[in-house]
């Protein structure tokens, strides 16, 4: 067993598994989706991207270009959590916040998917 596949795949699984715990839920209820498991969605999306780094396979580039584009909108939905806070209705705001998190994780998706389909075409 690879140890470095292992914690790769680990974080990957975990980065889709966060966003989808916040995504979850009515999407207008700011009950149903907490900032802090969205911080967490965050840092481990930015972790699983730092692992891709170094893959020169072009699996690796997709792999990286998924990541990238969860981080992107995942960040997005921050910045607009902490910047419009109390500026705008609670419910348009975590509405917007929601459905960039669906975004980023239909790239995680892609990204489980694309790690799936690469360790079941690798021989041994």
């Amino acid at each position: 067993m690879n140890l470095e596949k292992v914690v790769f795949g680990f974080f990957i699984v975990l980065a889709m598994t966060l966003n989808f715990g916040f995504f979850l839920g009515e999407i207008d209820n700011p009950n149903h989706h907490h900032v802090y498991e969205l911080y967490a969605a965050i840092v481990v999306s930015l972790i699983a991207t730092v692992l891709k780094f170094g893959d020169r396979t072009h699996v690796g580039a997709i792999l990286l270009s998924t990541s990238l584009a969860a981080d992107l909108q995942l960040i997005t939905a921050a910045i607009l959590w902490a910047a419009l806070d109390g500026k705008m209705e609670e419910a348009d705001l975590i509405t917007y916040i929601v459905s960039l998190s669906g975004g980023a994780l239909m790239a995680n998706f892609v990204s489980v998917i694309l790690l799936i389909s690469e360790t079941i075409s690798q021989r041994r």
